[in-house]
């Protein structure tokens, strides 16, 4: 059995997380998905507002979308797993989401051993000068 092309692992890794129930609750849409990098945003949604008085979208639902993408990272990479799951992951939030705008989040595997994988993900909104959020995070390696 041949292993999966990178085109192949990028079309898994789109399917999979359109499957996921929680991805499609969010919106989350996939923008760009090679090489261990994977680019996801959502819409801004009422329902997802963690402040009423501001408008400001739930931190929550901003940790949801980077850890989703730093997954697909990982099952995009070149040396990439059959799976993955998240061991680790660290969110600093830098500023709160614009109301109304859509959050983009970009990951990338930059550095995968035998068992964990290491992503690095920014989340922006319109304001792309200025991050609303960044991580780091460890994911497992399942092997096919």
């Amino acid at each position: 059995m041949t292993a999966p092309s990178p085109a192949e692992k990028a079309q898994i890794a789109r399917q999979f997380i359109e499957l996921i129930p929680h991805s499609r609750a969010l919106n989350m849409q996939v923008d760009e998905i090679a090489d261990g990098v994977a680019v996801i945003s959502m819409p801004y949604d009422p329902r997802l507002v963690g402040d009423t008085k501001t408008g400001v979208i739930h931190g929550g639902a901003v940790s949801a979308l980077m850890d989703t993408c730093g997954g697909a990272a990982v099952m995009c990479h070149p040396e990439a797993p059959a799976g993955t799951a998240t061991i680790d992951l660290r969110i600093d939030y830098m500023r709160a989401a614009t109301p109304g705008d859509r959050l983009t989040a970009r990951a990338e595997c930059h550095h995968i051993t035998r068992s964990v994988a290491f992503v690095r993900a920014v989340a922006m909104d319109s304001d792309t000068a200025r991050p609303v959020a960044m991580a780091t995070g460890a994911f497992t390696v399942e092997r096919a």
